[in-house]
């Protein structure tokens, strides 16, 4: 009868990947906020083209981030936000937005952490996702 290793009896914790929605109706747009994260390759990656999807996903996926585009179609941003804090109040939103001052201000109230502006750069999403 074989026997395994002492030091492999004990539980290993489990290397969970980090899930990211990135939520916009524009595809270029969702591909240059991936481009911008650093080691992609320890992120599962989650698309939506509008709020009604992206809360769809949400629900089925769980991101832990979730990059929000605000003006979109069938449901804008700050609506998706609303929806996403009903189902998880915790998650992490970050708006990725060219919209006004005051619509910026209307998403921090709905519950997003953060806005960086369009288009975004690799230091402004590394800089969100450290925060995050």
């Amino acid at each position: 009868m074989a026997t395994l290793p002492t030091d492999r009896i004990k539980d290993e914790p489990e290397c969970k990947m980090k899930k990211i929605l990135i939520v916009d109706d524009s595809p270029v747009a969702r591909r240059m906020v991936k481009s911008c994260v650093s080691r992609p390759e320890e992120f599962i990656f989650h698309e939506a083209d509008d709020g009604t999807q992206a809360l769809e996903i949400f629900k089925k996926e769980g991101p832990d981030i979730t990059f929000m585009d605000i003006n979109m179609p069938n449901m804008n941003g700050i609506e998706c936000i609303e929806g996403i804090r009903k189902v998880d109040p915790g998650t992490i939103i970050i708006v990725c937005s060219s919209e006004t001052d005051e619509t910026i201000q209307k998403s921090k109230a709905a519950g997003a952490h953060m806005v960086i502006k369009k288009p975004p750069t690799k230091d402004m999403v590394q800089e969100a996702l450290s925060r995050a």
